[in-house]
């Protein structure tokens, strides 16, 4: 197998180069609005120093015809060269739950580029995108809980029915996307580039929608040296989680809120095992863990 990682404009620049990495998969759009600014230079950085190449765009749930030609518009001259792919996620996405999006997503990018896409969904989620499974590679997030983080991988081991084998497995998530592909350097090109002749017209104009700015576009750091990304929302709890005065499990509760509760906050960190919130509140902050970082799995529903 390769070993190919992920990155997005908040990842380390070191990440794009990797020594012990084979691929680098990068972020390149989100919705109709958003270009990933470190993509060209991960991307070039990432090509000189021998890598195999991804691209991937973030689905915000807008017109899906729409975000595959912003899509295509804005990565055309890699196209052939990166295998490209769709990040289909519940988060900051209007369309989660439509389980038609990403297959008419992946039809408009065939349609231009001859291209099948990659599809990166959770593995609890693989049957919103189930009717993708004739023409597309699944690239499918799973975090076992005994798996280290690093790159001694414990392999797979779980359902990913309607799909026989996974072409990517991304098995861990907190402090790097580390991936495992399932296939060659042969084949990975081939994934790219099917026909080894492909012309892209241009895409029809787009209009640019209204939506969320990408949710790792402004940072900064703690003095525990977490990194936290500013952005404004809710979160609705399914289950009773506590406010703590501290983003860690050890900090003292500030109180226990039932489910049902509606948390708003200004900002979010992915460290020590959780997502965390910030909750602004008089004079002071409140924080809570509204996700599990390994199974990726929320703790109620973000607005």
């Amino acid at each position: 197998m390769l070993k190919m990682v992920d990155v997005f404009s908040g990842s380390p620049r070191s990440f794009a180069t990797l020594p012990e990495t084979d691929i680098t998969m990068i972020k390149a759009t989100q919705g109709t609005g958003y270009v990933n600014p470190a993509c060209n230079i991960d991307y070039a950085n990432a090509k000189a120093a021998g890598k195999l190449l991804g691209l991937y765009h973030y689905c915000a749930g807008g017109n899906p015809i729409a975000e595959a030609d912003y899509f295509i518009n804005n990565i055309k001259n890699y196209v052939g060269e990166a295998v490209l792919a769709v990040d289909w996620e519940g988060y900051q996405n209007a369309s989660w739950g439509n389980y038609g999006y990403v297959r008419q997503f992946v039809n408009r990018v065939h349609e231009l580029t001859g291209v099948w896409c990659m599809v990166y969904v959770s593995q609890s989620e693989i049957q919103q995108v189930a009717n993708c499974v004739n023409d597309c590679p699944l690239w499918v997030a799973y975090y076992k809980y005994s798996q280290p983080l690093n790159w001694n991988y414990q392999g797979a081991g779980f359902n990913i029915a309607p799909w026989e084998v996974f072409t990517v497995h991304q098995f861990t998530g907190s402090d790097m996307d580390r991936n495992m592909v399932n296939t060659t350097k042969e084949g990975w090109l081939k994934m790219a580039n099917p026909n080894n002749n492909i012309s892209i017209p241009e895409p029809s104009p787009v209009q640019p929608a209204e939506e969320h700015k990408d949710e790792k576009e402004v940072s900064f750091v703690d003095e525990l040296g977490d990194t936290w990304f500013k952005e404004d929302g809710k979160f609705t709890l399914d289950v009773a989680v506590n406010l703590r005065y501290g983003a860690r499990t050890t900090s003292n509760i500030i109180a226990t809120l039932p489910a049902g509760s509606i948390i708003k906050y200004d900002a979010f960190s992915r460290h020590a095992g959780y997502v965390w919130i910030r909750q602004p509140r008089e004079n002071d902050y409140g924080y809570m863990a509204v996700r599990d970082a390994k199974t990726n799995e929320p703790f109620g529903k973000f607005e």
